[in-house]
Formats: structure tokens, sequence, C-alpha cells
């Protein structure tokens, strides 16, 4: 390759970023520790070095179970810097996927927090009983890799050298629609995520950031970002609104990432009016659909400070962004909106001939360019099917209206196909969530004998608020038509999401199969 012209990578960024302004602030646990970019570099090369003595390198598969602590973003960062693959295994999983990611990916080490999940390393070794294990702290079944790493001298960090279709992370899908399925986000990919967030993302001038998603998924994806802009990033073990909005006041917050149930999760909390979020100046918020009227309350009583990323695994993170000034309180169309395409990709809605379709009309979100995948591992058709006609088909029906905004109206394999008329759960279920009575909402589509599949919407509500199911289904049929309106309300404690908060209406669907 043409040294001249080599272009840099993920890898090449962080170990730049590392070598600089080694007393500034960088990471703090808070009530704990604290790092500097010098600590962070000094911690680093330990690691490498000590993932280098166990015959750990580029090709290498390393797997992560772990609460939020700072040595996830040590080995994080340690796995790029030997240009090895990283395979995070979500918190809150349960074991069956684990095992099944742990078994697919064919790791070669799986690293777990010893204080919370010994359990499940020891239930996964039983399992596989070859696994190889290392922990954070001390374990029965595995060397305690903090230790061993301890007794590595610090050295200088130097860059791999990387390729754009080395693979940096092996990842998982949802599995929504069936078993998870793995896609290896490669070098290009990589670069192209932290090119765009730097670009399109709205951060404060003097970044204080709190992480309160596990960090062995997005949470990890919020660390690059916050290095280069020079700030500082906050740890929280795991969600808890209390903790959230204690922590934002104490430490003065500026910055943090959601997704919608826990926004919700903070607005709901009867202590919400004790604290004071006024030093947050930017909310991202992502992952899954948020609801038009909860979004306004949000903005009412937090203020002008939420901006919306959309993307998937396939295409992480930054396909389209709604930026804080877009966010018109009067207008529950933009709302609904997941802003608009941003200009590093090509962006478009498409039939199922793989045509645009004439606007206001509703297609597919297909993206190109170098933000989305190579494909999904070991399996060419199902790349071939999700990649036809040279785009990434999202699997997501979205609208555009004159100023370039999406709307997306729903997932099409969630759409309810009732009585021979389609209905896209995600409208009923925006209507349904401005009840003020009402916090949160899924509509699926049940067996019926006499539609096929009958509208169902299973209703949490606010603590001291009430509804009878009939003026929910009124609500509906006088909105969207009596055919859109649910046939069944069911009032439940808590909606189940997938490993990356969604809705999990797989798991709901399979309760009224």
């Amino acid at each position: 390759m043409n040294e001249l012209h080599r272009p840099l990578y993920a890898p090449d960024l962080l170990v730049n970023a590392l070598n600089q302004d080694a007393r500034r602030p960088l990471l703090e646990v808070p009530g704990g520790e604290r790092l500097t970019v010098g600590d962070m570099r000094d911690s680093t090369s330990q690691y490498v070095q000590a993932l280098a003595a166990l015959g750990l390198g580029k090709g290498s598969r390393i797997g992560l179970l772990s609460s939020n602590r700072p040595e996830v973003l040590v080995v994080a960062n340690a796995i790029q810097v030997t240009a090895a693959a990283y395979v995070p295994l979500h918190p809150m999983a349960g074991v069956s996927d684990h095992l099944y990611v742990v078994s697919d990916a064919n790791i070669d080490v799986l690293i777990f927090d010893a204080k919370y999940y010994g359990e499940r390393a020891q239930a996964l070794l039983d399992q596989i009983p070859g696994l190889q294990l290392l922990a954070f702290g001390s374990s029965p079944i595995a060397q305690d890799l903090i230790k061993m790493a301890s007794r590595f001298v610090p050295a200088e960090l130097v860059a791999p050298r990387v390729s754009e279709n080395d693979i940096l992370r092996l990842g998982y899908s949802g599995g929504t629609t069936g078993k998870p399925k793995a896609l290896a986000s490669v070098q290009r990919t990589g670069m192209a995520t932290v090119t765009i967030m730097m670009a399109e993302w709205e951060w404060p001038s003097s970044l204080r950031f709190l992480s309160c998603t596990p960090l062995s998924h997005a949470g990890a994806a919020m660390f690059l970002p916050t290095l280069l802009r020079g700030g500082t990033m906050l740890v929280l073990p795991a969600f808890n609104p209390l903790e959230v909005m204690q922590t934002i006041q104490d430490y003065r917050i500026n910055c943090v990432l959601m997704v919608p149930t826990m926004i919700y999760s903070l607005l709901d909390h009867p202590r919400f009016d004790e604290f004071d979020l006024s030093s947050l100046e930017t909310v991202f918020y992502g992952a899954s659909a948020i609801s038009p009227s909860r979004l306004r309350e949000a903005i009412e009583r937090i203020g002008p400070v939420f901006m919306q990323f959309y993307g998937q695994a396939e295409a992480p993170m930054a396909v389209t962004v709604l930026r804080k000034h877009e966010h018109d309180i009067n207008n529950t169309q933009r709302l609904a909106s997941c802003g608009r395409p941003v200009p590093w990709l090509h962006v478009a809605l498409l039939d199922a001939d793989c045509q645009p379709v004439p606007l206001g009309e509703p297609g597919e979100i297909c993206v190109r360019g170098p933000l989305v995948m190579n494909g999904y591992r070991d399996n060419p058709e199902l790349t071939a099917e999700a990649t036809a006609g040279d785009w990434l088909h999202s699997g997501d029906v979205a609208v555009q209206d004159s100023d370039g905004y999406l709307r997306i109206i729903d997932r099409i394999k969630d759409m309810i196909v009732t009585g021979g008329f389609n209905v896209y759960p995600r409208e009923v279920e925006n209507i349904l969530a401005e009840h003020p009575a009402v916090s949160q909402v899924a509509v699926i589509g049940v067996p019926d004998e006499k539609w096929g599949e009958a509208v169902k919407a299973l209703v949490v509500l606010k603590q001291g608020h009430a509804v009878e199911g009939s003026d929910l289904i009124e609500r509906v049929s006088s909105l969207k038509g009596s055919f859109q309106a649910p046939k069944s309300v069911e009032f439940v404690d808590v909606i189940p999401l997938t490993a990356v908060g969604k809705p999990d209406k797989k798991a709901l669907r399979s309760l009224y199969q």
C-alpha cells in the first residue's frame, strides 16, 4: 500500500489521541476511580501486552461480558490496538443468547466480570468445556486479567496496520425475527461511524458525558468521540433513573445518551422535580421509536436539548439525525420524524423493485455508503437479500416530506394484516401514547379466526392513573378508523425489552400464539 496516502482508521485515531494531553481528565466513576488520558494510555498498553502474552492478536476473537466499569473501555481499546475482533455479549441477555453468541462466534477467549457474571461464565463453561476464560477480579475458573495486566510496564502505544475490510467487531443483530444474525463491522465501517458522529452530532463544547447504557454496546461507541472532543466520560454501573438524575445534578453533566424507555423512566419518576437537570445541553436518543407526545413532554420538562439518531446494526447510529432545533413541539409529524439523511451516505425510499417511491408515499429506507456492513457472516443468502440491488434494505418503512424529513411508519415485519387491511403498529402506539394516563404501549397482531390477525394493545399506565380499555379503543377508532383500532387492550406492569432497549414484540407475540 502507498504509505503516503494510507488512510487512517479508528485504531489510529485512538492511539494518536491517547498519546496527547496525558494529564487531562478522561474517565470517572462517580465516587470512585478517576483516569487521565495518560492513565488510559498506560492501562491500554498493559492490557495489550497481557493479551499478546496469551497469544491473542490480529484475527483473534475476544468476547466480553461485564457490567459498566473502566476496564471494559480499557479492554475495548486494547482489542483495537491488537487488531483483534471484539465480540461483546450484552449484559442483559439470557444464558441461551450468550451461549449462542459464544458458540457461533467461535471466540478464542471470554473476558467476564467476576463479581456480576461469575455464575454465567460457569454456566457457559459447563456447556462449552474448552472455553477459555479471563476475569475482571478473582475467580475460581479464570485468571484475573486485572492482576495479569498490572505486571507489565506501560510501553509506547503503536497503532496496528489494518485495512478497510479487517474485522473490528463481530456483533449480533437483535434477533427480533429469529436467531441473532452475526455481522462483522470492519475498519471502514468503524471509521465511517466515528467520522459521521463527529461531524453531524451536536456535542457540547466542554463535554461532560454520562454513560448509563451498556459500555459493551452503544455506550462504548461514545468513548472515542468523547476522547477526540477533549471531554470527560462519567460511567455509571447500570441505568437507574434516580442515580442518573442525581449524577447529572451533582456532576453538572451536559451530555447523555438514552433509549426512549430510559427517558420515560426519568419523566415518570415520582422524584423527577426534585433534581436540577439544567446543565444538560444535549440528550442523544435513538435505538427505538419514541412517542411524539412523550418527546414533547420531555422537551417541555427538560428543555430543547434532544437530538435523535437513527441507524441499525448493519449501518450503525448515523444514517439520519434530527437536530435539537428541529424538534418543533407544535408539529407532531416532526416529533415523529427520525430526521434527515446525513450527507455522508446515499439514502433512498425504495419500493419492492428497488425503485424510488413518489414523495410522500411509503417506501423502505435503503442505504449505500461506507457505513454499511460487508454482510452477514457465513450467510451469503441472507446477505444477498439484505443488499439486493446494491442497497442495504433496513426493513423500516418510512415516508419523506417536502423538507426531506423521514418519518418511520413501522418495521415491515411488524405490520399487521387484519381483515385484508394493513395496520402499522407504530401509528396506533403514537395515538395511544398521547393519552395522559399511558406511560408505555406496544401494539402487536395476534391470531384471530375472523380477522386473521387482530390488533392488540399492551399498555403500561402511569403511576396513579387509570383509563378504561374501551376509551383507548375509541380514541384510535375516531382518529384512524375502526379497522386500525385495537380489538383488545391489556394492562400490564411492564413491557419486555430486547437487550438493546426496544419493546420485544417477538416475545409478546409468542404469548398469544
